[in-house]
């Protein structure tokens, strides 16, 4: 079965930087997608960056120019350079994957910038 593992999470001082990775395993089928989601407290989940594999990357609009996704060719590893950290970065971040049209999340990793 597909699991997403992440690492990397953590506190981090504002302004600083942290990486999150994330490896995935037992994969049957082709990955279209892989990327990050957050989801802060009392707020819904929300986009970070995703690649496809095509190679294309889309970015939420709060992480543009600070975050950096990255993965290797078959995307069966991520990566999340995150820099210049803010407070309301804090969030649990999920590692998330469309493999052959069914959606995989991992279990999340905390982020927490304090303010």
């Amino acid at each position: 079965q597909v699991q997403l593992v992440e690492s990397g999470g953590g506190l981090v001082q504002a302004g600083g930087s942290l990486r999150l990775s994330c490896a995935a395993t037992g994969i049957i089928g082709s990955i279209y997608v892989m990327g990050w989601y957050r989801q802060a407290p009392g707020k819904q989940r929300e986009l970070v960056a995703t690649m496809t594999s095509g190679a294309s990357t889309n970015y939420g609009d709060s992480v543009k120019g600070r975050f950096t996704i990255s993965t290797d060719l078959n995307l069966q590893r991520a990566r999340l350079q995150m820099n210049s950290l803010k407070p309301e970065d804090t969030a649990v971040y999920f590692c998330y994957a469309l493999v052959s049209g069914n959606n995989f999340w991992g279990q999340g990793t905390q982020v927490t910038v304090p303010s």
